[in-house]
């Protein structure tokens, strides 16, 4: 059997981050993609100039008809929008018997807000706990917990700080950061530092639902989370390098960088 795989989150009418990137990165590592849209954001390469969100009924109407139904290996969770949202998921991906990888988001590529301030609280007392990966960025951390990051030495501060919130583990994303492209994942108790080399290009919208869903999609096939942790950052590192311009802005990464050819 093919893992199934569920993203709940926004939909990027430009097709390079939300539940399009979440999609083409699971065709790309060889599970069945399937969603549940949060919300509907009109976006291009140069931000985001609208968003829509679901109510929780239409959210949970979806989760149900694909849960129920078809069943999950992994969930991902990206752009929830507000706190009923947040709320809503959080007591779905707990009662479902799967991983959830959590990507906290809360600001897009260009710095446009993707939840509520409101909601906050919401994602450190309901979403967290219910994660068994959480995946935030520096900027995502001090929205969380206030704690900055501006050195590499300092991630170790902030991944305990998520941890206080509940996921099984966390990655802290130093992407932010000078130098390699170095990430830290624990539980805790054991650490794995993940570093790559960091590519000249700015493209690189849609990085953070690509790598939460390719961790979802490691899970799904029954990897251990370092295991696919560290298979979703080799194929993130490629999108990235293969990323492309598209509009007049941040262009994408590529999804399908293994499958190019030069004919």
């Amino acid at each position: 059997m093919i893992p199934n795989v569920l993203t709940v989150a926004g939909s990027d009418s430009c097709g390079g981050a939300g539940i399009q990137a979440d999609l083409k990165t699971m065709l790309a590592l060889g599970v069945h993609g399937m969603s549940v849209v949060t919300a509907v954001t009109a976006q291009n390469s140069l931000g985001v100039q609208g968003a829509w969100e679901l109510s929780v009924e239409a959210v949970r109407a979806q989760y149900r008809s694909v849960v129920d139904d078809i069943g999950v290996q992994a969930v991902k969770t990206g752009m929830l929008a507000s706190a009923e949202l947040v709320e809503a998921v959080a007591e779905l991906i707990a009662g479902t018997d799967a991983p959830a990888v959590v990507d906290p988001v809360g600001v897009s590529k260009h710095g446009d807000a993707l939840l509520a301030a409101s909601a906050l609280d919401s994602v450190r007392t309901k979403l967290l706990p219910a994660a068994t990966v959480a995946t935030p960025n520096l900027d995502e951390v001090a929205q969380i917990t206030g704690v900055r990051v501006e050195s590499e030495r300092e991630m170790r501060g902030a991944a305990a700080a998520v941890l206080e919130y509940g996921p099984r583990w966390v990655l802290i994303k130093g992407g932010h950061l000078p130098g390699d492209a170095v990430d830290l994942l624990t539980d805790g108790s054991e650490e794995h530092w993940l570093r790559a080399p960091r590519h000249d290009n700015r493209h690189t919208h849609g990085t953070g639902c690509t790598l939460a869903s390719a961790i979802a999609s490691g899970l799904a096939k029954g990897r251990s989370v370092p295991e696919a942790v560290a298979a979703a950052k080799e194929y993130v590192t490629g999108a990235v390098a293969a990323g492309f311009a598209l509009g007049g802005g941040i262009g994408p990464v590529d999804h399908g960088w293994r499958f190019r050819t030069d004919g």
